[in-house]
């Protein structure tokens, strides 16, 4: 019983990391949206730097504006490659939250990875004469000025205005966030001992507090409640959840470890079969096994190379034929660069 309660514990813990970590992805990105679409527009090396940064931005969001600048035709099909392949999904709020500094690292070289992808993607699309689709120029892209969202409510209300005129979705948000607050700091919830994870998740908390507190009642209904709490968090908290039980089933019911470890080859197939799936969720399987130091890093780095979350999602609306030529070039080097990495024991 103890066991499972810790599962639990966990699973929760890592879904309030993601969610604050979340809301705060999710407003700098609202907030800077605009000035990135002006940064698309100087050249493909600054395209292909753009969106390899918005691509390992943890989350959907940045990977999403790609998607969006694609369509209105400020990226070229390469540096949206470029921009897929840096992308890990919600999964990268997780790996923050189970290894904060491999996981800082994997996202650095997919950001990096991202741009020299991006640059050849548009050189192998010249040479086997490949035509992406045109991009639409109807949609808008959705930034603080076309919307009243962080800061930019229509009427510009005072703050002090807002927090006094406590919307129910703010007053829900506001219980969650300060109760998770006093569960950590009290020590029910996450470490004990005052550490540096402790103080970690005291500041993100305290900061999350603030943001729910400040923002637009448009902003907390559509962003955080209809879209990181409706769409992400129950998918999140479930996944997490799912994969550790099977975890801890695995290692009381069947040695684990020692299947991962005879058949780390496969393994890194499959997570490069299962980086195709365009949704997030299924690839935390991956991220949760690493953390329990089960596979390698290369079985980890190839899911992630070829996984982009759900970010996939509005391409496919977009064009069936480019959503599934991003997903081939990536594939591709997921399972390139990840055997390669395999090999050397990494």
């Amino acid at each position: 019983m103890i066991e499972w309660v810790k599962v639990v514990n966990e699973s929760v813990l890592v879904t309030v990391f993601v969610f604050i970590t979340m809301i705060m992805v999710d407003y700098t990105n609202t907030a800077t949206v605009g000035r990135f679409s002006k940064l698309m527009k100087g050249g493909r090396a600054r395209q292909y730097a753009v969106s390899s940064v918005l691509g390992a931005t943890p989350g959907c969001v940045g990977p999403f504006m790609n998607v969006s600048f694609y369509e209105h035709g400020l990226l070229s099909f390469g540096a949206l490659t470029g921009g897929m392949a840096a992308a890990a999904g919600d999964e990268a709020f997780v790996m923050l939250a189970l290894f904060p500094k491999t996981a800082l690292v994997l996202l650095g070289i997919l950001a990096v990875i991202g741009v020299a992808w991006g640059a050849a993607a548009d050189g192998l699309v010249r040479a086997l004469k490949l035509k992406p689709s045109l991009f639409c120029g109807l949609q808008k892209i959705h930034t603080l000025e076309t919307c009243a969202c962080p800061g930019h409510e229509q009427d510009q209300k005072r703050m002090t205005r807002r927090i006094l005129g406590v919307s129910s979705t703010r007053a829900f948000l506001l219980l969650a966030t300060v109760g998770a607050l006093v569960l950590i700091a009290s020590g029910l919830l996450g470490p004990g001992e005052w550490d540096w994870e402790k103080i970690t998740l005291v500041v993100l908390v305290s900061i999350g507090n603030v943001i729910v507190g400040s923002a637009s009642d448009h902003y907390l209904r559509e962003h955080i409640w209809n879209h990181i709490v409706k769409k992400h968090l129950g998918r999140i908290f479930l996944w997490t959840f799912g994969a550790l039980a099977a975890l801890r089933l695995g290692f009381y019911h069947w040695d684990l470890e020692a299947f991962a470890q005879s058949n780390t080859g496969w393994l890194l197939l499959f997570s490069a079969l299962v980086g195709l799936v365009p949704e997030s969720g299924p690839h935390l399987v991956f991220v949760v096994l690493f953390s329990r130091g089960l596979i390698p890093f290369s079985v980890l780095f190839t899911n992630a190379v070829v996984q982009d979350g759900h970010a996939m999602l509005p391409l496919l609306g977009f064009s069936v034929r480019d959503a599934v030529l991003v997903k081939s070039f990536n594939l591709a080097l997921g399972l390139v660069l990840g055997f390669m990495l395999f090999m050397m024991g990494v």
